[in-house]
C-alpha cells in the first residue's frame, strides 16, 4: 500500500499544469484544467481510502519526536553553536526556577498579611464576631443600580423587609452552610460531592493554605476546620502538596514552573457507622454441591469528597498504573485552585460571582475561535483556486 501511495504521489506532482498552460494543442499533453480537475480528484480519493491513510498516520508518528530535516542539514560548525545556545537555554531555565522559589517566598510573606483578614472573614461565618453596620456597608455596582428597574426596585426592597422579618424570628448564627455553597457553586468541586457529604459540609467553618517553612522544600498544606460534629473526631482534616522548582536534568527544556510532586492526607477518625467513604453491600452466594443459599455482607469503597484526604500512594519509583495518574491529575488540579482561587475569593464563589467571571473568561476564548474559524471561512472563499466542489468531496 505505501509503494502504491508513492506512485500515485509522484505521478500527481511530476504533472505540473502550470508548466504547459499556453500550450494546449502540444501532442501528448492533456487540457491543463481538465489535468487540474483530475488531479485534485484523484487526491480526494486517495484521502477517502482508509489503508492510504492509515499508511500516511504511520509515517507522520515516525517523524515525531525527530530533529528536523533542517538541523540535520545544517555544517558541523553551525550545530556546534546551536549546542552553545541549548546551554544558554538551560541556564535560564535554572535562573527561571530561583524566579519561582523566589515567588513561593513572597507568597509566604503576604499570606502573613492575608491572613487577619482571613481570620476575621471565618470569625463572621461561624458567628464568632458580629460586623458593625460601617463593615457591612456595600456600594453597589453602577451597572446593577441601571439594570434594576423602579418596580423592580419596589419588589426587592419588600422582599428585603420579608426577609428581615424571617431573619428575627430564626436568627440565623453567622453565614450558614458558607463552604457547603461554594463547594456546590464551583463545578470542579461539585463533581466531587456526593449526597451523604452535604450533612457533614454543613460544619466546615474555615479553609486555608499554610506555606512551608524558609529553607524547607517547596510545600502548601491545605486545612479544613470544622466545628465539633457526630460524623468525626478530627477538628483539622490536612492535604499537603509537595512541589518543586527545578529543571529536569534529563530534559531541562521541559521546564514551565513549579510542579506538584506528590500529596500526602490524613487520617479521619471516623464515629462508627458515619464513614462516607465507605458502603456495605449484601451479596448472595450459592453452594456448588448442596444448592443452600446464604447472604454475605461487604464493604467496599464507596464515592464521596473525603476520598480527597486519601491520595493514590505515589510509588518510589514513580510509576502508576492510569486510573491513579488520572486520579492525581485530578487532585493536583484541585489542590492548586483551592489554593489560587477558592481561598482567597471565596465570598464572590460564595455570591457567584467569581464564577460569571470565570465564564466571562471562557465566553472571551470561545468567541475568538468562532473568529478564526470565520477568516478561515472567508480566506477560503477569497482563494482563486478554492474549490467548493473538492471541498465538499473532502467533507
Amino acid at each position: 500500500m505505501r509503494a502504491c501511495y508513492k506512485k500515485h504521489l509522484v505521478q500527481y506532482l511530476e504533472w505540473s499544469p502550470g508548466e504547459h498552460l499556453g500550450q494546449p494543442d502540444h501532442p501528448g499533453l492533456p487540457d491543463p484544467q481538465t489535468s487540474l480537475l483530475s488531479a485534485r480528484q484523484l487526491t480526494v480519493q486517495m484521502m477517502q481510502n482508509p489503508q492510504v491513510l492509515a499508511a500516511l498516520q504511520e509515517r507522520l508518528d515516525g517523524l515525531v519526536g525527530s530533529p528536523s530535516g533542517y538541523m540535520e542539514s545544517l555544517p558541523k560548525v553551525v550545530k556546534r553553536r546551536v549546542n552553545a545556545l541549548k546551554n544558554l537555554q538551560v541556564k535560564c531555565a535554572q535562573i527561571e526556577a530561583k524566579f519561582y522559589e523566589e515567588v513561593h517566598e513572597l507568597e509566604r510573606k503576604y499570606a502573613a498579611l492575608y491572613q487577619p483578614l482571613f481570620d476575621k472573614r471565618s470569625d463572621i461565618i461561624k458567628a464568632a464576631y458580629e460586623p458593625t453596620d460601617e463593615e457591612c456597608e456595600w456600594k453597589a455596582d453602577e451597572e446593577e443600580k441601571l439594570t434594576v428597574s423602579k418596580p423592580e426596585e419596589m419588589k426587592e426592597k419588600a422582599k428585603v423587609e420579608e426577609e428581615k422579618k424571617d431573619e428575627e424570628k430564626e436568627d440565623p448564627k453567622g453565614i450558614p452552610e458558607f463552604w457547603l455553597t461554594v463547594f456546590k457553586n464551583v463545578d470542579l468541586l461539585s463533581e466531587m460531592l456526593q449526597e451523604h457529604d452535604e450533612p457533614i459540609l454543613k460544619h466546615l467553618q474555615d479553609i486555608k493554605v499554610k506555606f512551608s517553612d524558609p529553607g524547607q522544600p517547596m510545600s502548601f498544606t491545605l486545612e479544613f476546620y470544622f466545628e465539633p460534629n457526630d460524623f468525626f473526631a478530627n477538628q483539622v482534616l490536612t492535604k499537603t502538596y509537595k512541589m518543586r522548582s527545578e529543571p529536569d536534568e534529563a530534559d531541562p527544556f521541559s521546564f514551565d514552573g513549579p510542579e506538584i510532586m506528590g500529596c500526602t492526607g490524613c487520617q479521619i477518625d471516623w464515629t462508627k457507622g458515619k464513614n462516607v467513604t465507605l458502603k456495605t453491600i449484601k451479596k448472595k452466594q450459592k453452594h456448588k454441591g448442596r444448592g443452600t443459599v446464604r447472604t454475605i455482607t461487604k464493604t467496599v469503597p464507596n464515592d464521596s469528597f473525603f476520598n480527597f484526604f486519601s491520595p493514590p500512594e505515589v510509588p518510589e519509583n514513580g510509576e502508576l498504573d492510569e486510573d491513579s495518574e488520572a486520579i492525581l491529575a485530578a487532585d493536583f488540579e484541585i489542590g492548586h485552585f483551592l489554593r489560587e482561587r477558592i481561598i482567597p475569593r471565596a465570598v464572590l464563589y460564595f455570591t457567584g460571582e467569581a464564577i460569571e467571571d470565570d465564564d466571562d473568561d471562557y465566553d472571551e476564548e470561545g468567541e475568538e475561535a468562532d473568529d478564526e474559524e470565520g477568516e478561515e471561512e472567508a480566506d477560503e472563499e477569497n482563494d482563486p483556486d478554492y474549490d467548493p466542489k473538492a471541498s465538499d468531496l473532502c467533507q
